[in-house]
């Protein structure tokens, strides 16, 4: 990261994390350099959970008249009793189930007015989830795990070939399935409806045809993907 910074100075940059990296040492080392920023998961325990049990209660109250999952936020100081050096800014989510009490904590560098609590947490701190998602889309979808060679060339060559059928598939749901019911397919959707399908394929000197079953569940999304791509 010091690296990009001397590239690009005035860029801010963002750590996004889950609590598994919710380590003074870290969010020190953010503190202490400019334009680096954070919303950090923290593990809930007692205390946390004792400073929003009077929004827990609302969001109970809530529940009890609504029936359907409610959720409240709150900001406050927090400084663990040993591992931290200061106080840092703590947001608490009070959400409701039909299970029961579902509390959930992040720590950050950014000021309330900067960032609403319920901003914070929902729109900047959540999207980290569907980063995930498209790092296990490419990984239990498209490979990016089988790196079983002894040599670490080889597999980073399988992780190219990985990266770049990711970019395809990317590519493929952007142009050719925009505004239809698979524009936001995962890629093992698409390769079962698109890719793994019988045809029979015909070549002559000027055009490839390929022939699929009547049958065929997707024969029509197949057409428009088609038509698409070479529009586009």
């Amino acid at each position: 990261m010091t690296g990009l910074q001397a590239a690009w100075p005035d860029v801010r940059i963002i750590v996004r994390a889950d609590s598994g990296f919710c380590r003074d040492w870290t969010l020190s080392w953010c503190d202490e350099r400019p334009n680096v920023e954070y919303v950090i998961g923290i593990a809930r325990n007692d205390r946390l959970e004792k400073l929003l049990a009077p929004r827990m209660e609302e969001a109970k109250k809530k529940h009890d008249v609504s029936l359907n999952a409610e959720r409240l936020f709150e900001t406050f100081e927090y400084r663990t009793r040993e591992s931290w050096s200061k106080a840092r800014r703590v947001v608490g989510k009070a959400e409701y189930l039909k299970g029961g009490p579902n509390p959930r904590f992040i720590v950050t560098s950014f000021s309330e007015k900067e960032w609403s609590s319920r901003a914070l947490y929902e729109d900047l701190y959540c999207a980290r989830g569907e980063m995930e998602n498209r790092i296990k889309e490419q990984q239990l979808d498209l490979f990016a795990d089988r790196v079983s060679c002894h040599w670490e060339r080889g597999n980073q060559i399988r992780m190219y070939y990985s990266a770049i059928a990711y970019a395809l598939m990317d590519a493929f749901r952007r142009l050719a399935l925009s505004g239809t019911d698979m524009a936001r397919a995962q890629c093992g959707t698409i390769r079962l409806r698109f890719l793994k399908i019988g045809a029979r394929i015909k070549c002559s000197a000027r055009r490839v045809w390929i022939h699929l079953s009547e049958c065929c569940p997707w024969r029509d999304a197949f057409v428009a993907a088609w038509e698409r791509l070479q529009i586009a």
